[in-house]
This record gives C-alpha cells, sequence and structure tokens, in this order.
C-alpha cells in the first residue's frame, strides 16, 4: 500500500511561482508513472505532468508547458511539481497520483488559487 501526502497549495498572484511536494510512504519500487492532475470547480480533473521514475522522461499538458516542471527525488519517494508564470486559470485543487501496472494511488489534494 502506497500514501500519498501533497502539500505547497497556496494564494498566490498571477504571475507568481508555488511549489507543490508529494510525499510517498509504503513501497514504491512498483511504480510506473507518477502524475500531477488537477481539477477546478466544475470541470473534470486533467493530467498535469507525469514523470516515468525509471527513465525521468516527462510529459506535460499544453496550456503548462514551459512554466510548470515535475521532478522526482529520494528513490521514488518524492515528486516536485514548480509553478511558475501562474495564471488565474491554474486555480484548482492539485492531486498527485502514482500508478503500478495493477494500482493507481492518490494523495487526498492541495488547493492553488491564483488571484489578484
Amino acid at each position: 500500500q502506497v500514501q500519498l501526502v501533497e502539500s505547497g497549495g497556496g494564494l498566490v498572484q498571477p504571475g507568481g511561482s508555488l511549489r507543490l511536494s508529494c510525499a510517498a510512504s509504503g513501497s514504491v519500487s512498483n511504480i510506473y508513472t507518477m502524475n500531477w492532475h488537477r481539477q477546478a470547480p466544475g470541470k473534470e480533473r486533467e493530467l498535469v505532468a507525469r514523470i516515468y521514475p525509471s527513465s525521468r522522461n516527462t510529459y506535460y499538458r499544453d496550456s503548462v508547458k514551459g512554466r510548470f516542471t515535475i521532478s522526482r527525488e529520494n528513490a521514488n519517494s518524492t515528486i516536485y511539481l514548480q509553478m511558475d508564470s501562474l495564471k488565474p486559470e491554474d486555480t484548482a485543487v492539485y492531486y498527485c497520483q502514482f500508478a503500478s501496472f495493477h494500482d493507481t494511488y492518490w494523495g487526498q489534494g492541495t488547493q492553488v488559487t491564483v488571484s489578484s
């Protein structure tokens, strides 16, 4: 069993930065992808960024390319999402998610609000 705990959300002005963290406990040796998703009010949850632990290859949705950076450290147990040049449309609850071939794990979410 893997447990995920996010932190780092908050209120930031447009153009500002935040760094989200997702700390994992339990066995992560079989994790295939590590992901950040977000869900804005009244909208579906969407994948924001992904990192593959084995290759460190990354994926970003178009709307965050060049502004967000996903990274990993501590033998797969912690991932980060560095968010720069934030826009009001980035406002959402952000969730980390780890997936193995057989299971998927979600954190509880952290609120990010971009507003002046």
